[in-house]
């Protein structure tokens, strides 16, 4: 039997998933979804394997996501099947220091986003602010000035008119308007479609730890443009980051020390939320699996796991193949280089299942003993397409030859992906985050609110004989459960917030995770409302020592706006009611801070 959809999950799939009529009424129902969905990528089997091949994996396809066990990323449902056919999430169009290469990345973001895409740009390029235009006696505005641009076409152009629009914005740490950068989203008014990066390389973290000079470059010539105080810069940044949510770290060194193609370029930039390192008109389409769906009092499902790797890497592989892109030179580099990116959901419903605590040594051997199983079921997977429809054209010249694997089909497999929407819909937590709150109100399009309280915590509380509509009523007023003391201590070491985690077990979570993920993992160290900007310091020095690719820091409440909030339920209402209350609202979060 399919699993079952919440009220929830059925909300968003009304509002921005299945297909509607010309007046805008609902005309497919959720299996009639993931029945268009699976036959469209089936199409890839037909072409390669032939017609009942075709029919198999379509079965197994539409099994896989009935079952909530493997959702693809949101262009994909919303796109597979319809006249659109644009798959893939994540983009990263190149900017040149030029007005025509300027406005030319502005346009292509512009389509990108009309098909559903997000898009994640490099500014470092551009010449900073002041310096001479020589072709009209002028000077330059600097990347800041026209990140605006970028942000105000983003507001008119909707992705595909059920998305918002999502972009990147990479800057590097020697720019010489990495100051300005930094601080950008001072003014809550701009920029409200970008998330803000530094790339950082190890030079400069070892450079604020000697407590040395930081040399800063003029991008359009390459000499120096002065210099900073490191450590001066770095309070800046981390001031920045706990006033705003941004902006976020990219170690570029360690991204580019796992580029998997470096004849073609330096990794320089990535998709809106981090996790995707693309060279440029690179695409990357993502599937996350359910972890929460595979355990159960015998612990993890292994074999099945196994079964949607292997299904989900095709799965993944096919859509290269029978996505329509938005632009001709996205279309060569996804061919070309056949990067996909499998990765989890529901991994601290999964622990909890499980009797672990998120805040745990037990926690990071799971991670780490999962995530290295994905990985080499995901390599077996590749391989063996590989010796049915050839290796990723650039392959001879990729890393992979040397690792004693000549024939690969895709040149990086695993990607940990925020999952917003589709951790709705699943059902689930998103990601490899812990639990936002026990009860909460989650922001989505159009600024609507969906109030969600957590059935784990629930059926707890129902096994243990407790009181859930007082107790439920209780932790709702901060989400947590830490200060209510009718809950046990051991329920209360069990379901840890998002804010219950201390920020270094969110960073060796995150850690755990990368050691065994070729690309990037999108996640967020949450903070409280009154951590200073030492904790984020903290953070982002732990994040860089441990060996993540990037960290994102959000201090609880520093946005007048975000994703998700905490307050009061004024009581206890769950299931239909509740989701009645909601039915005119749902959609994707915005531009995920959490």
């Amino acid at each position: 039997m399919p699993a079952e959809l919440t009220p929830n999950a059925r909300i968003v799939l009304e509002h921005r998933y299945l297909k509607k009529d010309e007046a805008g009424r609902v005309a497919e129902t959720p299996d009639g979804m993931f029945w268009r969905v699976a036959r469209a990528v089936a199409e890839a089997d037909r072409l390669s394997d032939g017609p009942d091949a075709a029919a198999r994996f379509e079965e197994a396809y539409f099994r896989s996501m009935s079952d909530l066990l493997f959702l693809p990323n949101s262009p994909t449902l919303m796109n597979a099947g319809t006249a659109i056919g644009q798959l893939a999430a994540c983009f990263v169009v190149p900017v040149g220091d030029s007005i025509p290469e300027i406005f030319g990345a502005v346009r292509d973001m512009a389509i990108i986003h009309q098909s559903g895409g997000g898009v994640g740009f490099a500014f470092s390029r551009l010449r900073e602010k002041g310096a001479s235009v020589r072709e009209t006696g002028g000077v330059a505005s600097g990347p800041v000035s026209f990140m605006r641009v970028f942000d105000v076409a983003t507001d008119v152009v909707k992705q595909g008119g059920r998305r918002r629009g999502a972009n990147m914005a990479v800057l590097s740490v020697d720019h010489p308007d990495v100051i300005e950068f930094a601080t950008a989203k001072d003014d809550r008014s701009l920029l409200t479609n970008f998330n803000l990066s530094l790339a950082v390389p190890d030079a400069f973290m070892h450079a604020v730890e000697a407590d040395e000079r930081w040399p800063l470059v003029s991008p359009r010539d390459g000499r120096p443009a002065g210099e900073l105080p490191a450590r001066d810069l770095w309070r800046t940044i981390c001031e920045a980051t706990w006033r705003n949510g941004d902006p976020g770290l990219l170690f570029v060194d360690e991204i580019n020390r796992h580029n998997p193609i470096p004849a073609l370029g330096r990794l320089e930039a990535t998709n809106p939320c981090g996790e995707a390192p693309l060279l440029p008109y690179e695409a990357c389409n993502l599937g996350s699996i359910n972890l929460a769906g595979l355990v159960g009092p015998g612990g993890l499902d292994w074999p099945r796991l196994a079964a949607l790797v292997q299904l989900g890497v095709r799965f993944l592989d096919n859509v290269i193949d029978v996505s329509r892109y938005p632009l001709p030179q996205i279309e060569q580099m996804a061919r070309a280089n056949r990067k996909i990116g499998l990765g989890v959901m529901g991994f601290a419903e999964a622990l909890i299942t499980l009797g672990i605590p998120y805040a745990s040594d037990e926690a990071l051997a799971f991670a780490g003993q999962v995530m290295a199983f994905i990985a080499a079921a995901a390599r077996r997977a590749s391989f063996a397409l590989a010796e049915r429809r050839g290796p990723f054209p650039t392959c001879a010249s990729s890393v992979w030859p040397s690792r004693g694997a000549p024939a690969i089909r895709n040149a990086t497999l695993l990607t940990v992906a925020p999952t917003g929407t589709l951790s709705i819909i699943a059902g689930t937590s998103s990601g490899v985050e812990p639990l936002f709150a026990l009860c909460y109100t989650r922001t989505v399009l159009d600024g609507a609110e969906l109030e969600e309280v957590n059935p784990l915590f629930v059926a707890a509380l129902e096994r243990h004989h407790l009181p859930v509509e007082r107790i439920v009523d209780e932790v709702a007023a901060t989400g947590s459960a830490q200060g209510v003391a009718a809950v046990p201590p051991e329920l209360r070491r069990l379901f840890q917030t998002a804010l219950d985690v201390p920020p270094a077990w969110h960073v060796r979570v995150q850690a755990a995770v990368q050691r065994h993920a070729d690309n990037g993992v999108s996640k967020t160290v949450n903070l409280p409302a009154a951590a200073t900007a030492d904790d984020v310091r903290a953070t982002f020095d732990l994040a860089w020592r441990l060996r993540c690719k990037g960290v994102t820091v959000f201090r609880y409440g520093s946005r007048g706006e975000q994703v998700l909030h905490l307050g009061r339920i004024p009581a206890f209402v769950s299931g239909p009611d509740r989701a009645r209350a909601h039915a005119e609202y749902a959609g994707e979060c915005r531009l995920c801070s959490v």
